[in-house]
Formats: structure tokens, sequence, C-alpha cells
């Protein structure tokens, strides 16, 4: 098989990674990819939002499965001009991708199916929402409607904060015209939890749970992020609490977009939390999460390229999905001054000696390559992750890597998979 992966950061290239394993595949292409993924696919200087290039390019090299890994092509639409030109592709149509592409809209489902999630009001205009937040006890939390790179969420301490933030969202339009509605929700408190899962529409299989750590800075301290670093399994995710998820969150979830007209085939992520009040979801992602599918695809046993197809076949029910029995850590190795400003162009090293290393995975999120040597070109570079029999075997194999792999200004969390 030929196989296009769409996008270029650490996720993709941990896509590119397990497929590779798959005896099925003969060839992989990535569009635009990074430094890391030219050593493992063929990178091809075509944007994410390029659909007619993608498109024109899968019917030359007569590509077998394309796999879009990020979600603004996925919310604008991809899937369906790859279906209407007769090519195979993995990932939701845009009409499911809504779900992550407007939290207002995926708000008003939970609603609407009894899902279990935060209070919230949604505003489309900047005085109002003003009016409505003074009325609110803090902490409260800003959600922009639209996509913003993970950092579109704002819990703000006091009603000011609030409203300098909304300020910020819809006035000064932060984060583009997906500031222009936002959503407002009582503050939760509790442990997060990430379940990644498989879906063909009808059928909804959960991957092993994951946790996320969005602050830069240890002690979940400072600005949001993309994401830090992840463990997998969670820590407080029992299989009776797994049970409870299925039977409230993920089938009620894709029962709902099925009732809606909008089946979801492909990656459904669940951002959860346990609440006093039991799990709740925090947020739905119409992807793969980055950086937790650099902790959940390593422990994958069954053959991915097999997975991907039984969602665009509908027989995901006939798939047995197996998973090792172990542990992976993620800790990204990001540009110092992230997420807001950093330099580029600084030269990477220790990245042979870390492929010596077992249990040991290197992630490219932000490189470029030239001459033979990799340098930063991003604001998260790197993702380093370890597997063991244990969280704590895990760990100690992630930072082992982290001590290896260097450049000037690097900046990473000292605590990643520390936490409850």
């Amino acid at each position: 098989m030929k196989i296009l992966v769409v996008g270029g950061g650490g996720r993709e290239h941990a896509i590119i990674w397990k497929l590779k394993q798959s005896p099925r595949v003969e060839k992989i292409y990535c569009a635009p990819g990074n430094g890391g993924i030219s050593q493992d696919a063929e990178c091809v200087n075509i944007g994410p939002m390029e659909f007619d290039r993608l498109v024109a390019f899968a019917k030359e090299q007569k590509i077998d499965l394309t796999v879009v890994g990020m979600d603004d092509p996925l919310v604008g639409g991809i899937v369906d001009v790859f279906e209407q030109n007769g090519l195979r592709v993995f990932g939701p149509r845009k009409n499911a991708a809504i779900i992550e592409g407007s939290k207002a809209f995926s708000k008003e489902l939970m609603k609407k199916y009894d899902i279990p999630t935060a209070g919230y009001e949604t505003f489309d205009d900047f005085e109002t929402a003003k009016a409505y937040v003074l009325t609110q006890e803090p902490p409260i939390v800003l959600k922009a409607d639209g996509l913003a790179l993970g950092k579109g969420v704002l819990i703000c301490q006091s009603q000011e904060e609030a409203v300098e933030g909304l300020k910020e969202m819809m006035i000064d339009q932060k984060f583009g015209k997906s500031g222009t509605k936002v959503v407002i929700e009582e503050f939760l408190t509790g442990p997060e939890v990430s379940v990644l899962s498989f879906c063909d529409g009808k059928t909804v299989c959960p991957m092993v749970s994951a946790q996320d750590h969005k602050r830069a800075y240890d002690n979940d301290q400072g600005l949001n992020t993309g994401g830090m670093g992840t463990f997998s399994p969670s820590r407080i995710y029992t299989p009776e609490i797994a049970e409870t998820c299925m039977k409230e969150i993920f089938r009620p979830t894709v029962d709902a977009m099925a009732k809606e007209g909008r089946p979801f085939q492909g990656v459904l992520y669940f951002g959860l939390m346990l609440t006093p009040k039991g799990m709740k979801v925090i947020e739905y992602n119409c992807r793969f999460g980055d950086p937790e599918a650099q902790v959940v695809l390593p422990r994958l046993k069954t053959d991915l390229v097999d997975i991907m197809e039984a969602c665009i076949d509908q027989t995901l029910d006939q798939m047995d999905i197996q998973w090792e029995d172990n542990a992976a850590v993620c800790v990204v190795e990001a540009s110092g001054g992230y997420p807001e400003h950093y330099e580029k162009g600084y030269e990477i090293t220790g990245l042979d000696q870390a492929s010596q290393m077992e249990n040991l995975m290197v992630f490219h999120a932000g490189t470029k390559q030239e001459n033979g040597k990799f340098y930063t070109n991003g604001g998260r570079v790197l993702g380093i992750t370890g597997t063991g029999k244990t969280l704590e075997e895990a760990i100690k194999r992630a930072y082992e890597g982290v001590a290896v792999v260097d450049f000037e200004k690097k900046h990473f969390r000292h605590d990643i998979g520390i936490k409850k």
C-alpha cells in the first residue's frame, strides 16, 4: 500500500512510525512533514489546506489511503473533497469534524443528549457576554468557539480578568475569527484524562487512556500550550470508570452524531475531567491528540492500517484491538520562550545516541534537516517517548532520552507523569 499522511508535527510522526510497522505498507508520503519525518517518509511540499494539490498528488501517485492528522483540514472538509474524488481517506467528514470546529456545537450536542459536561452559555456579542460575566462567581472559563491551536481557553480568577479575556477574544481577535463567538463555562475541578477512540460511525472502540500536561512550566504553572508532555495509562482511569464513560459518554456521543446525520468516522478524542459529581466532558477533538498520540500509538499491538480501514468500511465491530500491558511517557522538548516568543535554527545534538537507546522513541514536531543535521524549527521541537513495564520505568527512560537530546535554549517540564 501507498499511504499519504497530511500534517507535519509530532502526532504525524508518531502515526507514520506506527504505520511503517504494518507489513501492508510499502511507501509513505507526508505533506508537508518535517526534518525528522523525512527519515521515515518522503516529504512533499504541499500545505495541509491545499486540498486540490493534495488530491492531484494522491491521484498521480496512486495513493491507497490518505490519513489526515490535523484539525484544520478536517474541519475545513478535506475528507469530503477526497471522497468526491474517489479517494480513500481516514478522518471525519466536515459535518462531523464540527464537533471540534465549534465548541458551541459540541456543548449544544451534549445538552440535547444529556451527555455530562460543565454548565455554559454561548455569546457572539461582547457587551452581552460582559454583562453575563459580571454575574458569575470566579474562576470563570472562557473558550473561543473555533480552533485556536489548543490555546483558546482562558481560566480567569476574577470578573475583571474575564472581561479583559473577552475583550482579547472578541474585540482584539487574539485568536482570529475563532473568538468571534465565545462559550462561557462553569469552572470544574478534578483530575483530567484523555481517551482517544476509533469510530466507524456506529461503533466506538476506546484506546488506552492518557493524561496531558497543558501548562508551560512545572506544577501546572504558566500559559496554556499545545501540550508539554503526556503519559499513558492515566492513574485515575479505573475499569469501573471506563465502563461508566462508555455507557454515559462514549457511546451516547457517537449515537448522537449519527442521529444528527453526522456519523463520525475516524479518531474521536474525549477530554474528560473526574469531578466530585462524576466524569464530565471538557472537550472533543476530531483527531489524534498531540502529544497523546506519542504515548498511545507505541502501546498499540494491532495493525493501525487494518483499524483505519475498518473505520472507513464500518466494520470496526469485527476488530479485536490489542494493547501492550505497559506504560509510556512523552516529554516535549520546546524552544525557550514557547508558547510566546521563541527562536529557531539551533542545531539539535544527541539524536544518534538516542536512536540506540532501548524503549525510547524520538518524535519530531518542529525540526528541519539541512546537510544531514537537524535544527529547531518550531515551538514544540521534539517529543521524547519512553516505555516501560510501569509508569515509573517509562518516566525514567523518557528523561534519560531528554538528557541526551539537546539544543540551545531547550525548555521542558521536569514533572511529566508524576501527577495523579
